[in-house]
């Protein structure tokens, strides 16, 4: 049976993204692609999808309007579809993560199913609807899948809770050694962007995404900043359409190996012209990321990734 796609006259993007989209002239053809692969609710193959996940990437924004991007963890299940319009989260947020701070009834909130040893991926915007103590319940607004690219294969398994995570967790206010060390080693990260004025209908909403690459693309500059890479990607400018009109970002940083996690919020800007973008290859435009606020929670994640097979990229591209 055919998925029908956006059924909505409005169009599936808000201001930000279309700005962008008009920008280098590829509005109308993005029009139809986002009208065909957009939906407002869950297929059967992303209900499936999501129910034999064991983590999953969620963005919301705090009360002062800080997007954070988190991960909850569980087994098989724990993200459930009552209804294609209905995704069930039976999890609680790791200590120390800022989502048991933000999540409330009402909220706007992103959602990336990802499965690195897979390398399948699938986005889900919606709001909260129902909070309860065994978690939560998110009622769809948009859903869509991506394609593969950029991201590294490694399998995970489940570990044993490490002792006392609250004595371990700390606030920052710039890159340390510790954070500089688990940054410059990183092949995979995670950002939140946001734009949830009214005025954007049903595109409104709150955006989590993943960002791969080869180990050492993300500059660090000083202790508050970093540049970003942006690669060739589905051109939908979610992120970038997000930051046109608000540049408000959080990031996730993983230690795949030791379970340990970097929360960060902060602003950032988009570099669009310069021979800056150049000495990075492959990039189309850069990110500059301006710290805020973070956490460093070490050892509080309960699964562990092998390291990156990176032969599928290999085989898709050639080269890095």
């Amino acid at each position: 049976m055919a998925n029908p796609g956006w059924s909505r006259i409005e169009s599936p993007f808000h201001a930000g993204e279309l700005a962008i989209q008009a920008r280098l002239g590829i509005q109308e053809r993005m029009d139809k692609q986002g009208r065909r692969m957009i939906r407002e609710y869950l297929t059967e193959q992303h209900q499936q999808f999501f129910a034999q996940l064991s983590y999953v990437i969620v963005g919301t924004v705090d009360q002062y309007g800080s997007p954070w991007a988190s991960i909850l963890t569980g087994e098989p299940g724990f993200l459930s579809t009552p209804s294609d319009r209905i995704l069930r989260v039976t999890a609680q947020a790791l200590e120390g993560d800022p989502l048991a701070y933000n999540l409330k009834e009402g909220i706007d909130i992103g959602f990336l199913g990802i499965e690195l040893h897979t390398r399948r991926r699938n986005r889900l915007n919606g709001t909260v609807s129902t909070i309860d103590s065994d978690g939560f319940t998110v009622q769809v607004s948009q859903s869509f899948g991506n394609c593969p690219k950029y991201i590294q294969n490694r399998m995970f398994e489940f570990v044993e809770s490490q002792g006392n995570i609250s004595q371990q967790i700390h606030e920052i206010t710039k890159f340390e050694a510790w954070e500089q060390n688990l940054i410059a080693n990183a092949d995979t990260f995670f950002i939140t962007t946001a734009y949830q004025d009214e005025s954007a209908g049903i595109a409104k909403g709150v955006d989590v995404s993943h960002r791969g690459g080869k180990p050492g693309f993300i500059r660090i500059d000083d202790e508050q900043t970093l540049t970003i890479p942006d690669f060739s990607g589905n051109c939908h400018f979610n992120t970038i359409g997000n930051l046109e009109l608000n540049p408000q970002m959080g990031l996730l940083f993983v230690d795949f190996s030791g379970g340990n996690i970097l929360y960060l919020t902060g602003t950032a800007e988009v570099i669009w012209e310069g021979s800056e973008i150049k000495t990075y290859t492959g990039a189309e435009q850069l990110i500059r990321f301006h710290l805020t606020k973070g956490y460093r929670c070490k050892a509080s994640l309960p699964l562990r990734w092998s390291n990156p097979d990176f032969s599928p990229l290999l085989e898709r591209t050639g080269s890095w």
